[in-house]
């Protein structure tokens, strides 16, 4: 079956001109040119494959909004497509929930690649087993690698797509430091822009969903200078 794709984008020309370069692909794709449009196909036909959301949109809402709502309920991977590339707005971007950036103009390869990571990326996070670990000493965290799912305390915590990646990562290396060279290579396939700042970004994220303090935290510890690692005991 083929993939099922969405493009939310509100400039007719490169709206059809990504839809004809995604169906030559093989995607079947489904276009929505505000945000509202976006999430009413999603409510009514289910979240697609993958997302395509410009940040600039017509309508009530903008896309981080648009990125938000979603990510409210679904795991969906999302790719952010703007011309819009200061670093206030690829933070934001990310810090919204997107999985990746793209800066317009683009090349559709290197659109295409990336999608097609972000996908490989969908199906190796539910190719492992259960992990359980033990977090400062007291909080127990399952991670079920082959449903996709995290636990912590026996409470489920939800966690989008490139968060659980990073969990997992994280855990595999068993508190050893990784740095976010290696983060990058290894979650965001030969990274993202060379730019280390969204392994930051989805650190901070993960750390509000885990940590008693994310202000403080005591679970993913930054070694400075170095990088991150789970503090797992035993």
């Amino acid at each position: 079956m083929s993939a099922q794709l969405m493009i939310v984008e509100d400039d007719t020309r490169v709206r059809t001109s990504l839809r004809l370069a995604m169906e030559d692909e093989g995607y079947v794709v489904a276009e929505a040119e505000i945000a509202e449009a976006a999430l009413d196909q999603v409510r009514a036909h289910g979240v697609p494959d993958v997302m395509i959301v410009d940040l600039m949109l017509g309508g009530g809402m903008d896309g981080y909004t648009c990125i938000r709502e979603v990510r409210r309920d679904h795991d969906v991977p999302i790719i952010v497509v703007s011309a819009r590339d200061d670093t206030h707005d690829v933070v934001a971007a990310l810090e919204a929930g997107a999985d990746d950036f793209v800066t317009k103009p683009f090349e559709v390869k290197e659109l295409t690649a990336r999608i097609r990571a972000l996908r490989r990326r969908t199906r190796a996070a539910i190719e492992r087993e259960s992990t359980e670990l033990v977090l400062d000493g007291e909080r127990r965290l399952v991670l079920s690698q082959e449903r996709g799912s995290v636990q912590l305390d026996g409470r489920d915590v939800h966690l989008t797509l490139t968060e659980f990646r990073l969990l997992c990562e994280l855990a595999a290396n068993d508190s050893l430091v990784l740095s976010r060279q290696v983060l990058l290579d290894k979650i965001w396939d030969r990274g993202f822009f060379g730019d280390e700042r969204i392994v930051d970004v989805h650190v901070r994220r993960l750390r509000t969903k885990i940590e008693r303090d994310p202000a403080d935290p005591r679970l993913i510890v930054t070694v400075r200078g170095l990088g991150y690692r789970l503090d797992v005991r035993p």
